[in-house]
């Protein structure tokens, strides 16, 4: 399979200083594409083919639900068809999206998060990097904030197909992509990008300082750096190990407090460290919907405590960390 928007994203790497590592940037896509090594691929490669082609009278990727399209440009059967074949690519996590007036409404309310960094960042004419940027509702987000170019990254192709199929209607001229490229893929010749994010990652890895020290040596000089992660507030310790499990996720591997979080940051070489949000997320924000039937949050609490999870932990608390890599 040829990645559906490759064109697109070579014309937008030309316009960058990436320009000079996309040789390195589409090889990897194309391997990946041509052994993807997952056994739902051609599953999902056959609902994006097969959904309808439709034109969208008009997109705004300014709102707290994306619009893409609106419900008058198509027929009621259409719409019907279209919202069978989008939820055949479920379960759909972050969003939401309205696509011809189908509300996918998607397990987390992704605008709230939004809500939280959107005025610590500068993204306008920025090149930027996403890491672990699900379906690409971020990326979407920066691009209308006036982004050069954001690169969404995340190994999951589940998310990819669903990014594939919002943009199969966006009426705007494409500025934000998502590769299934792991971090660690990402060509170490990289010129420096202007923001990175990293969204509910760090907790992922076994090594948080070696992802921290990858993170920084990506970013350019003045760079931005955007951290949101699970944190612990408990003045008898600075760091959380859980045993196999926390909050029914088996690879959370470390979960520090801010004053550790910063520490770390600090040894990684990041300057002008401001923790701009705490947050405990609540099962208001992330829950089970029609469009995402699975275990949530919801299962992995306490049901007698909402304070702690299943497993007896201090219930997801996250921060949002701003910080910047010295000039």
């Amino acid at each position: 399979m040829i990645p559906p928007d490759r064109t697109e994203l070579l014309n937008a790497i030309n316009s960058t200083r990436l320009k000079d590592i996309q040789s390195d940037i589409l090889a990897l896509l194309d391997e990946k594409y041509a052994n993807p090594k997952h056994g739902h691929f051609k599953d999902w490669q056959i609902i994006l083919e097969s959904l309808p082609n439709l034109t969208s009278s008009s997109t705004d990727l300014n709102q707290e639900t994306i619009m893409i399209g609106d419900s008058g440009d198509i027929s009621s059967d259409q719409k019907r068809l279209l919202e069978l074949q989008l939820k055949e690519l479920s379960p759909w996590r972050k969003g939401p999206f309205n696509i011809f007036g189908i509300h996918i409404d998607t397990e987390w309310r992704s605008d709230w998060k939004w809500s939280r960094i959107a005025s610590h960042i500068e993204i306008k004419d920025k090149l930027v990097l996403d890491i672990g940027c699900g379906n690409g509702y971020y990326a979407l987000r920066m691009q209308a904030m006036g982004a050069k170019l954001v690169l969404g990254i995340d190994p999951s192709w589940h998310y990819a197909f669903q990014f594939h199929a919002l943009q199969k209607y966006s009426s705007v001229a494409q500025r934000a992509f998502v590769l299934p490229f792991n971090f660690e893929e990402m060509p170490e010749n990289s010129p420096g990008f202007d923001a990175i994010l990293s969204m509910g990652v760090l907790y992922h890895r076994q090594e948080p300082q070696a992802h921290l020290n990858q993170v920084y040596a990506l970013l350019d000089e003045g760079g931005q750096f955007v951290l949101e992660t699970l944190i612990i507030d408990d003045e008898n310790a600075d760091v959380l190990i859980p045993n196999e499990r926390y909050a029914n996720m088996r690879n959370v591997w470390m979960i520090p407090s801010t004053e550790l979080l910063t520490t770390w940051l600090k040894e990684s070489g990041f300057v002008n460290i401001k923790v701009v949000d705490i947050t405990m997320t609540t099962i208001e924000e992330q829950r089970q919907t029609e469009w995402m039937t699975r275990y949530s949050l919801e299962q992995a609490l306490n049901p007698d405590d909402h304070s702690l999870t299943i497993e007896g932990y201090q219930a997801p608390l996250r921060a949002t960390v701003i910080a910047e890599k010295e000039t």
